[in-house]
């Protein structure tokens, strides 16, 4: 496995657990932040690299009526505002070329829909930014085809590469995750992380929106982590319910404890090599 460097403080692998985190999407610019610095003092507490996620301009809703967020400029400008205030880095998705210049003079990572992950133009454009990416392998992808979307990006000369895993398509309105996929993708270099939130999504499962089942986040991604995942990418809100989007499978943002405490003592039990010993993570 690789090493990203994200930020002069932040490594993403390294035999430590890391997580992406934070909600869909920016609702306003002080929830933001405040999320931000409650999610970046837990992950110093724990000692666990973290880079903070909002979406700017979500355009792969279910519906044409859907939430997408603060807009593209906006939503920067609240994300510039986040990584300032709170001192952690932050990764937003973008979905089309253009877009790719102005999130890497803001955003210290850059991260690749999973619906697009197939999309050239924008890999290479990503690729050649010069950001670390992380690429979400489509719903639709074997885990090893994700070796070509690693592929197009390194042709650019970037080799800051990881690829996230978040379940693939079982029929419709549901999504299962492949334990093997993790051992398979691994062997790309890139460190490997589990998308815990939208792997648990029903898609279009609650008419013109996604349904989830939140209450399978911490099962599935203590299972990744000891199938051999790096590290978890994970949604959260204050009050998923009444989250604009994917409230259904976010975790509510005082449970995050919890969940990183459960992951902490799994992926020190499996790697012997991590800092610090299973029983150095207590849970409240």
């Amino acid at each position: 496995m690789s090493t990203l460097h994200v930020a002069p403080n932040v490594i993403l692998g390294a035999d430590r657990l890391f997580l992406i985190a934070g909600p869909c999407l920016i609702e306003d610019a002080q929830a933001t932040t405040d999320m931000a610095l409650r999610l970046g003092d837990l992950c110093a507490e724990l000692a666990i690299p973290f880079v903070f996620k909002a979406s700017c301009d979500k355009a792969n809703r279910t519906s044409v009526t859907a939430a997408r967020g603060p807009g593209w400029e906006a939503g920067l400008e609240a994300l510039g505002r986040v990584k300032a205030a709170a001192k952690v880095p932050v990764i937003t998705d973008v979905h089309e070329t253009w877009q790719v210049p102005s999130a890497a003079a803001v955003c210290d990572m850059l991260q690749i829909p999973a619906f697009l992950c197939r999309q050239t133009d924008l890999l290479l454009a990503a690729g050649e930014s010069g950001r670390p990416l992380n690429i979400k392998k489509g719903q639709f992808l074997s885990p090893a085809d994700m070796r070509y979307p690693v592929e197009k990006v390194r042709a650019t000369g970037n080799a800051a590469v990881a690829v996230t895993e978040r379940g693939f398509c079982l029929g419709y309105g549901n999504l299962v995750v492949d334990m093997r996929g993790f051992a398979t993708m691994a062997r790309l270099g890139c460190p490997v992380l589990f998308d815990a939130t939208h792997s648990v999504q029903l898609p279009g499962g609650a008419g013109g929106a996604s349904g989830g089942q939140r209450e399978f986040v911490a099962p599935l991604a203590r299972a990744a982590i000891a199938a051999g995942a790096d590290g978890v990418f994970a949604e959260t809100h204050p009050d998923p319910d009444r989250a604009p989007c994917d409230g259904p499978n976010m975790v509510p943002l005082d449970q995050m404890r919890d969940l990183l405490c459960g992951l902490l003592r799994v992926y020190r039990a499996v790697r012997p090599e991590a800092e610090g010993t299973p029983g150095s993570v207590q849970t409240p």
